[in-house]
């Protein structure tokens, strides 16, 4: 389904994209991470797990960056994936708002658990392109994420902080 809006060819033209782009993601991401549920996690409790076990021990800040995640909503994640036992927070000695997000045992047992299934699911939804497609539509997902201005944009705190 494409835009209705009347405004200039421009306009529907990028309303036409957005829709579709925004489509494509929802359902990839969805049959993507239909199992995460089941396993007890959520996407953003994933994708911190994710973070920690390929990029390592990260300030809780940066993780949010990474993530696309407000301060706010990172916080809540961490705070249920610690209560579970799966990360743990050090806070640095004499700036306790400096916090060093790790996995603990137990979280790198669960994430060295799931990803490799997880990424065989990406692989299967993107198989719908040729790999050289894919290398495209990751070249044109970039530039669009850095937008006009080149950079990436913060995040806007509306996600779901489970």
């Amino acid at each position: 389904m494409g835009t209705h809006y009347q405004g200039s060819r421009g306009e529907r033209t990028a309303l036409d994209a957005f829709i579709k782009l925004t489509r494509a993601a929802e359902s990839v991401g969805a049959r993507a991470h239909a199992t995460l549920k089941d396993r007890g996690l959520t996407v953003s409790q994933f994708g911190v797990l994710e973070a920690l076990y390929h990029l390592g021990s990260l300030c809780q800040k940066e993780l949010a960056g990474k993530l696309l995640k407000s301060g706010g909503n990172l916080t809540t994640v961490v705070d249920n994936l610690e209560s579970r036992g799966l990360v743990k927070r050090q806070r640095r000695p004499g700036d306790r708002r400096f916090v060093i997000v790790q996995l603990t045992p137990a979280g790198r047992e669960r994430i060295t658990g799931l990803f490799p299934d997880h990424a065989t699911r990406i692989a299967a939804e993107m198989a719908a392109l040729t790999i050289e497609e894919q290398e495209q539509l990751g070249r044109l997902c970039r530039k669009l994420g850095l937008g006009p201005n080149g950079e990436v944009a913060a995040a806007a705190g509306k996600e779901d902080p489970s």
